[in-house]
């Protein structure tokens, strides 16, 4: 086959994880006298992290404010790793035919490179029955986040394949530019957490609109 393993994004590619994230950033910013904000704010800031969910969130905008408090910045990350703890997986779903895609590839080998802290995906794999699909987990308090190329070079070395022979699977400008810098293939899912951008813009190989229409790239000869 065209390539010997697949690498996943995990929010936004195969969980659709927003509601989980939207109440703790609101409790977080109830906690400390914030202004809460909409799920579709809350959505467009998904993709680099929780610190930055979080500083956006105190921002209340998709540009962190130069002005925001580092101390203020820390206190909110603490209380919402707390709230969050307690949310994650609690209202996340797998988007639709995930199931079916992933068993479909039970011969391919996976990993999954994700921005997401490893306490937070761990729960959030078992919850959802995911783990047992990757060989391979690489989260956001690991290494350098996507876009670094870093995740998904190590995620490479750890399967014992060439970075040409790996394609990444993922929803977000980060994925794509990660891929590009590591010399892998990317498909961009155009259904998740995009922050609002036109993927097509960052040119992956391929753009599906659906999960089981990266079945038929993934196992091309």
């Amino acid at each position: 086959m065209k390539y010997d393993v697949a690498l996943f994004d995990l929010d936004g590619t195969l969980v659709d994880s927003v509601y989980d994230l939207y109440l703790a950033v609101n409790l977080t910013l109830s906690d400390l006298a914030f202004p809460i904000v909409s799920q579709s704010l809350v959505e467009s800031w998904i993709g680099n992290g929780i610190e930055t969910l979080v500083k956006r969130a105190l921002s209340g905008d998709m540009q962190i404010s130069e002005h925001l408090d580092e101390t203020l910045s820390a206190k909110a990350i603490a209380l919402f790793y707390q709230h969050y703890g307690q949310l994650v997986g609690e209202y996340s779903v797998l988007y639709q035919h995930v199931e079916t895609g992933l068993s479909a590839l039970r011969g391919m080998p996976k990993a999954l490179v994700t921005n997401k802290a490893r306490i937070f995906t761990e729960i959030l794999l078992d919850k959802l029955s995911l783990t047992s699909h990757f060989e391979v987990i690489v989260c956001g308090d690991d290494m350098a986040k996507k876009p670094s190329p870093a995740p998904l070079l190590y995620a490479c070395n750890q399967l014992n394949v060439e970075p040409s022979k790996a394609i990444m699977i993922g929803d977000s400008k980060s994925d794509i530019l990660a891929a590009h810098a590591a010399k892998i293939d990317v498909i961009a899912v155009d259904y998740g957490y995009n922050q609002g951008e036109n993927l097509s813009d960052f040119n992956p190989q391929y753009l599906c609109e659906n999960f089981l229409d990266i079945i038929p790239t993934l196992t091309q000869r």
